[in-house]
C-alpha cells in the first residue's frame, strides 16, 4: 500500500533496544534448557564421570612410579610384574573412560543444544512477526537480521562453554584443591588457591572492562551491514544517479570504524594474555619448587612430585582456557542481548484475552462501519478527524482525495495494523478489536499500489494467497487475473523465479501475480489501493472488468487515482486532511459540482489533451 502519512517517529528502533543485564540473559536461557531437564542431567553425570577419571590419573601415574623406585615398599616389591600391570591396565582405563563419558556427554546434550536453538530462533522469527507496522516501518532489515545470527550462534556457544568447560574446569580445579589438602603441605594448597583467586580476579576485571569494546564492534557491525543491504535492495537507484563510489565510502567508513574497534579488543586481548600467562607460570614454579624441596628433604616421594608437576599441567591448560572462556562466555551474553531484546519488544497490537473468531454469513460480503474514527500515528499529528461511513454489503465503496488525506490509512486500520484512538470499526456488527488478527485479516484480500514479491517462483508467489493450493486452482486465479498466457510464454513457466522482491517482472506483471494471488485467496473483503495504477491504459481497461466480477458479492474498499476505475461504485468518498467532505455515487456527486465534480472534469480534460497528443 501508498502510505499516506506514515509515522515519522517510532517508540523505539531495533539499535536502541535497552540493554539488558547477564544474569537477566542467562535467566531468559535457561528455561529453554530445562524442558530437557533429563538430557541435562545425564550430561552432568557423564560429565562428572569424566572429570573424576582425569584427576585420577595423575593419581594411578604416582602409584606406578612409586611401585617402580628401588626405595618402595616390601608388598610392592613381591610381585614386580603383576602390580605395574594391573596400573597400567587401570591407568588406560581410566584414560579411555574419559574420552567415553565427554563423547556420551556430547551425544546425549546435543539435542538440547540445537532445540534450543532452534526454539529460540523460532520464536524470536515469529514475535518479529507479530510485532506492529509501525515497527517495521522503522527497522534496519540488515542490523536486525544480522544481531538475530549473531544472538542464536552465541546460544550455543553459551551453553557450550558455561556447562562444557566452565564448570568442569571448576570442578576439576576442586577436585586437586581436595586431593593436595588431604595428602600434602598446606603450601601446596595455598599457592594454587592464592593463584587461582588471583587468576579469576585479574580476568574477570581485565574482561569487563573489555567487554565494551565487543559491543562496540556489534553495533558497528550491524550498522555497516545495514548500509550494505540497503544500497544492494536498492542497486537500481544507486545506478540511476551513479552513485557507487559514495555508497562504497558509506560502507568503508563502517567498516573502518570496526576496524579500529576490532584493533582496541586485539591490543587489550594481549595484555589480558601476558597478564594470565605470568600468574599462571609464577604459580607452577613455586608448585614445583615446593615439591622439589620435598623430595630432597625425603618428605616426598618421586611419585608426589610427578603427581604434584601433572596436576598443574592438568590445570594448566583449563585454567588458561578459563580465561578464553570467560571471554567467550562474556562475548556470547553480549551477542544474545539483542537477540532476547527483541522478544521483550512490545506488540502493539495484541487479541484481547476472549477474542473471537470473526463471524461471516457464507457467500456474502458483510457491512463495514467507521464510526466515528479518530487516529494518529503520533499523539501530536493527528490523521483521522471522527470518521463515519457505512460501507454496503456485497457492495463497493471507492475513496478518493488528495495524497496524505487519509485514503490507505483507512485499509491499513481496517486491517488492524493499528489501534484508532477514538471510535469503533465494526465488520458485521463485529468490533474488530473483539475478534481474533488471524480470523480478521483471513478474510480480507488487498491488491497494493506496491506488490513486493518473494524471491522465488511464480507459481509460489501466486500460491501465497493460498498456502497448499493445487496448480489447477493456481492457473485458474492467474486466467482471472489475464496473466496465465504470460506465464506459458515464459521458458520456465510458472517455475520461473522472479527475483529479489519480483524485480525480474515489469510493474504491470507484479501487478497482475498480486491480483492473481488475491484471487486465489478468495476473501470476503476485498481493498484495491490502487491496484491498476502500474498499468498502461490499454491493460487497465482490460482488467478492471475482471476486478468488477472479482469485487461482485463481496464488500470492496477502492482506494483510486483514477476516478474513472470507480464510477460504477456504490458509495464514493472524497476525503481531504482525515476527514470526509462529500460522499455518494459518481451521478450524486457530479451533481453536487464540489470537490469530486471539479476533480473529474480535471482528469476529462487532461486525458483529452492526452488523446490529442497521441494522435
Amino acid at each position: 500500500m501508498r502510505r499516506a502519512a506514515s509515522p515519522t517517529s517510532p517508540p523505539e528502533p531495533v539499535s536502541a533496544i535497552k540493554k539488558r543485564n547477564d544474569w537477566a540473559t542467562l535467566k531468559t536461557l535457561i528455561p529453554y534448557l530445562w524442558a530437557y531437564k533429563w538430557r541435562v542431567s545425564i550430561a552432568l553425570i557423564c560429565l562428572i564421570a569424566a572429570k573424576m577419571s582425569l584427576v585420577a590419573v595423575p593419581v594411578v601415574l604416582k602409584r606406578l612410579i612409586d611401585t617402580l623406585t628401588p626405595n618402595a615398599s616390601a608388598s610392592a616389591l613381591l610381585s614386580p610384574i603383576a602390580l605395574p600391570a594391573g596400573l597400567l591396565m587401570i591407568y588406560g582405563l581410566l584414560r579411555l573412560s574419559t574420552s567415553i563419558f565427554t563423547e556420551l556427554r556430547e551425544f546425549v546434550f546435543a539435542r538440547v543444544t540445537q532445540r534450543a536453538v532452534r526454539t529460540i530462533a523460532l520464536q524470536v522469527f515469529r514475535h518479529i512477526h507479530g510485532l506492529s507496522l509501525r515497527f517495521h516501518l522503522n527497522r534496519q532489515t540488515g542490523g536486525m537480521t544480522r544481531d538475530i545470527e549473531r544472538g542464536t550462534r552465541a546460544v550455543s556457544s553459551l551453553v557450550s562453554f558455561a556447562l562444557f568447560s566452565i564448570f568442569p574446569t571448576l570442578l576439576e580445579i576442586s577436585m586437586v584443591l581436595g586431593y593436595l589438602v588431604f595428602h600434602y603441605d598446606i603450601w601446596f594448597s595455598l599457592i594454587t588457591l592464592c593463584a587461582l583467586v588471583i587468576y579469576i580476579t585479574f580476568t574477570i576485571s581485565v574482561t569487563e572492562w573489555r567487554t565494551h569494546f565487543r559491543r562496540t564492534m556489534n553495533e558497528l557491525d550491524s550498522k555497516a551491514n545495514t548500509k550494505a543491504i540497503d544500497s544492494i535492495i536498492n542497486y537500481e537507484t544507486v545506478k540511476y544517479f551513479g552513485n557507487e563510489e559514495m555508497e562504497a565510502s558509506r560502507y568503508d567508513v563502517g567498516l573502518r570504524h570496526y576496524e579500529n574497534a576490532a584493533v582496541k579488543s586485539q591490543t587489550t586481548l594481549s595484555l589480558l594474555n601476558i597478564g594470565q600467562s605470568s600468574i599462571i607460570a609464577l604459580a607452577v614454579s613455586l608448585i614445583l619448587w615446593r615439591a622439589t624441596a620435598g623430595v630432597i628433604a625425603g618428605q616426598m616421594t618421586l611419585g608426589d612430585l610427578v603427581l604434584v608437576n601433572s596436576f598443574m599441567l592438568q590445570l594448566y591448560v583449563p585454567l588458561n582456557f578459563l580465561g578464553v572462556l570467560y571471554r567467550e562466555i562474556k562475548q556470547s551474553l553480549a551477542d544474545m542481548e539483542k537477540l532476547f531484546g527483541l522478544l521483550e519488544e512490545n506488540r502493539e497490537i495484541v487479541d484481547k484475552q476472549g477474542a473471537r473468531m470473526l463471524q461471516l454469513t457464507q457467500h456474502a460480503g458483510p457491512e463495514i462501519r467507521f464510526d466515528q474514527v479518530d487516529f494518529g500515528y503520533e499523539k501530536n499529528r493527528q490523521i483521522l478527524h471522527r470518521v463515519s461511513f457505512v460501507m454496503p454489503p456485497g457492495k463497493t465503496t471507492a475513496v478518493v482525495g488528495a495524497s496524505g488525506g487519509g485514503k490507505s490509512t483507512l485499509a491499513r486500520l481496517l486491517f488492524r495494523f493499528y489501534d484508532i484512538q477514538h471510535g469503533q470499526i465494526t465488520i458485521a456488527g463485529q468490533e474488530i478489536r473483539d475478534i481474533t488478527q488471524e480470523s480478521l485479516r483471513a478474510s480480507i484480500g488487498i491488491v497494493p499500489q506496491d506488490t513486493v514479491l518473494f524471491n522465488d517462483t511464480i507459481e509460489y508467489n501466486i500460491a501465497y494467497g493460498k498456502p497448499g493450493a493445487t496448480h489447477d486452482e493456481i492457473v485458474l486465479a492467474a486466467k482471472a487475473a489475464y496473466i496465465h498466457d504470460f506465464i506459458q510464454s515464459l521458458p520456465d513457466g510458472y517455475d520461473t523465479m522472479v527475483g529479489e522482491r519480483g524485480l525480474k517482472l515489469s510493474g504491470g506483471e507484479k501487478q497482475r501475480v498480486a491480483i492473481a494471488r488475491t484471487v486465489l485467496k478468495n476473501p470476503a473483503i476485498l481493498i484495491f489501493d490502487e491496484a491498476t495504477s502500474a498499468l498502461d491504459s490499454k491493460s487497465e481497461q482490460a482488467i478492471q472488468q475482471q476486478l468488477r466480477e472479482i469485487a461482485r458479492g463481496r464488500t470492496s474498499l477502492v482506494i483510486a487515482h483514477r476516478l474513472s476505475t470507480i464510477i460504477d461504485a456504490a458509495l464514493i468518498l472524497v476525503m481531504e486532511q482525515g476527514r470526509i467532505v462529500e460522499s455518494g455515487t459518481h451521478a450524486e456527486l457530479l451533481l453536487k459540482d464540489r470537490i469530486y465534480a471539479q476533480m473529474w472534469n480535471r482528469q476529462q480534460t487532461q486525458s483529452e489533451l492526452e488523446q490529442i497528443a497521441d494522435s
